[in-house]
C-alpha cells in the first residue's frame, strides 16, 4: 500500500474547547493497527489518517502512535525516547543513561508547530548500547539489563519517563487529538512496517502525557480501549517481578505482563493471550481431560496475570501484531487482510479510509487472539 499524503490533508474538525469536558463516555477509545507481512515500509501518514476519522472515540486527552522499522540507519541500538518536565530532569535521565550505556547519538525528539498541542514536556531521544563493562547488573541478560535501566530511571527521575526503548521502532504520544499529535511529532516523515495508533478518552486515570497511549517496554507496544480492573493485582504481581509501574494507568501493567509472559517465561503469544482473557471455569469443565487440565493450570500459576474488566488491544513487537478482545467481547474490535497487508481497528470505518476493498473483513470472537507475524 502506497500512499502519498500531508497530514493536514486529513484533519478533522477539532472540537471546542467546552467539548473536552463531555461527561465521561466508558465506550470510548479508538484503536488501529496495520502490519506489511513482508516488511514492507509504510508512510506514517496511513495510521494518522486511519485514527482521525475516530476522532470522536477521544476527547483531546490523549493521542498516540508506535512504528516499526522506523529507524534503519540506527537499527542495532536501543532507542530511548524521553519526557521530562524540565531540561534539569532531562540532565538527571542523561547522567543516568551515560552510567549504564554507550551513548550513538543524542538529540531532540523532531517536532513541529502545532497551535493545539500545548504545554508539551521536554522531549529528548538517546540511541544507546550496553556498555560492556556494566557498573550494575552484571548477571543479567541484554534485555533485562535495559528494563531494570528503565525501571530504575522511571521510578528515580521527578517528572522524566523514558517512554520507549526498543530497536528500531519508537514511541510518539502526548495529550491531544492523535491527528495533532501525528502532525506535532512529524510522523509523515517516518516509514514503518507495523504502526499502531490510539485516540484517548481517559476514564479513571488523568489525561497526561505520560499516560497516552502506547505503553511500551524494549519492542512491545500496546494500544487498549476499555478499563483493567484488575490494575492492582496485576500491578502488585509484577512487583514481584521486578516491574516498576509508574505511569498512572491501567494500561501499563499489560506492556509489562506481555514481556514477563512472552520474552521472560518464553509463553507463545497465543498462550499469554489466554492468560489475559481464560475460558471460564465451566467451559473448562466441559473440555476434554488434557484440554482441561492444561487451562487448570494455566489459570492457577497466572491468576494473577488475568486481566479483569472490559477491553480491546492491539499489541505488538518486532515480528508481529496482536489484536485481543476481552471475553464477552464489551469492546469493539474489527480486522481485515488485503494482500500482505492485515489490519485492526475500534471501527471499520477506519480500515476503510486507507484500504477501501479489503479482500476479508470480520470480527473476532470474544477471547479468541488474531495472531499476525512477519515472514
Amino acid at each position: 500500500m502506497q500512499r502519498v499524503c500531508s497530514i493536514r490533508e486529513y484533519k478533522c474538525k477539532v472540537f471546542a474547547q467546552k467539548d473536552y469536558m463531555r461527561e465521561k463516555e466508558i465506550s470510548g477509545c479508538g484503536l488501529f493497527g496495520v502490519i506489511n507481512k513482508k516488511r514492507k515500509l509504510l508512510s506514517g501518514c496511513v495510521p494518522i489518517e486511519a485514527i482521525a476519522i475516530q476522532h470522536d472515540r477521544g476527547n483531546g486527552l490523549g493521542g498516540g502512535f508506535a512504528g516499526y522499522g522506523i529507524y534503519p540507519e540506527l537499527a542495532d541500538y536501543y532507542a530511548l525516547h524521553v519526557m521530562s518536565d524540565d531540561k534539569q530532569g532531562l540532565n538527571q535521565v542523561e547522567k543516568l543513561i551515560k552510567q549504564f550505556f554507550e551513548i550513538e547519538l543524542s538529540e531532540p525528539i523532531p517536532t513541529r508547530k502545532n497551535l493545539r498541542i500545548l504545554d508539551e514536556p521536554v522531549l529528548w531521544r538517546f540511541f544507546v548500547k550496553i556498555k560492556s563493562e556494566r557498573p550494575k547488573w552484571q548477571i543479567l541478560s541484554e534485555s533485562d539489563y535495559v528494563v531494570a535501566v528503565v525501571m530504575l530511571i522511571n521510578k528515580q527521575v521527578p517528572g522524566a519517563y523514558i517512554f520507549s526503548s526498543g530497536k528500531n521502532m519508537g514511541a510518539f504520544k502526548g495529550v491531544g487529538f492523535p491527528e495533532d499529535i501525528g502532525d506535532f511529532f512529524r510522523l509523515d516523515e517516518y516509514k514503518g512496517y507495523i504502526w499502531t495508533a490510539h485516540n484517548r478518552f481517559p476514564t479513571n486515570t488523568p489525561g497526561w502525557w505520560g499516560g497516552a497511549h502506547p505503553f511500551t517496554l524494549l519492542d512491545w507496544s500496546i494500544v487498549h480501549n476499555g478499563e483493567i480492573s484488575s490494575y492492582g493485582i496485576n500491578k502488585r504481581y509484577l512487583a514481584e517481578h521486578n516491574y516498576e509501574c509508574t505511569l498512572m494507568t491501567d494500561t501499563e501493567v499489560v506492556a509489562y505482563l506481555l514481556d514477563l509472559f512472552i520474552r521472560k517465561h518464553k509463553l507463545s503469544k497465543k498462550m499469554a493471550c489466554k492468560i489475559f482473557a481464560p475460558p471460564f471455569w465451566d467451559e473448562i469443565d466441559r473440555m476434554p481431560l488434557d484440554k482441561k487440565n492444561a487451562y487448570t493450570a494455566l489459570r492457577m500459576v497466572y491468576g494473577s496475570g488475568l486481566l479483569n474488566g472490559p477491553f480491546a488491544i492491539v499489541f505488538a513487537d518486532s515480528n508481529g501484531m496482536v489484536g485481543l478482545n476481552d471475553r464477552i467481547k464489551l469492546r469493539p474490535l474489527i480486522v481485515a487482510e488485503k494482500g500482505d497487508e492485515v489490519f485492526m481497528a475500534s471501527e471499520d470505518c477506519s480500515i476503510r479510509v486507507v484500504c477501501p476493498d479489503p479482500d476479508r473483513l470480520w470480527a473476532p470472537k470474544a477471547g479468541e487472539p488474531v495472531i499476525v507475524e512477519c515472514e
